[in-house]
């Protein structure tokens, strides 16, 4: 097992890693739409969606993935009503379609309105 951190994706708000390999999959720990070179979270759905997606390619060209080695998401929205705004950004992103969940969550952390992990293959 080998512990990810990347200064291009931000620092964890908790006692947690950005993300871990183990065998030939990385692990990514939540991303929410913060800015790591501010350490601010952006503003509303969209740019907090692209902020997710970008911090997630980060963390998986430093484990040496790729956001096209995605083969699993869970995805989390403040409001499901979200789900189609989210949705058109994600799959901008995550082309090779690879199993995902996705559901509301009542409260996520530091006030994001989207969080999302990953597991790639690398």
């Amino acid at each position: 097992m080998k512990k990810i951190h990347t200064d291009n994706a931000p620092k964890a708000l908790g006692p947690y890693s950005q993300a871990i390999i183990s065998g030939n999959l990385v692990f990514t720990s939540g991303q929410g739409g913060i800015n790591p070179e501010t350490g601010k979270l952006v503003d509303g759905l969209e740019a907090q969606t692209e902020q997710v997606m970008l911090n997630l390619k980060a963390i998986l060209e430093e484990a040496g993935s790729s956001l096209d080695k995605v083969v699993k998401t869970t995805c989390f929205l403040k409001d499901i009503n979200d789900f189609k705004a989210f949705n058109e950004i994600y799959a901008k992103y995550i082309k090779e379609k690879p199993a995902r969940s996705c559901i509301a969550a009542a409260d996520l952390p530091g006030g994001f309105l989207v969080e999302v992990e990953v597991i790639a293959e690398i």
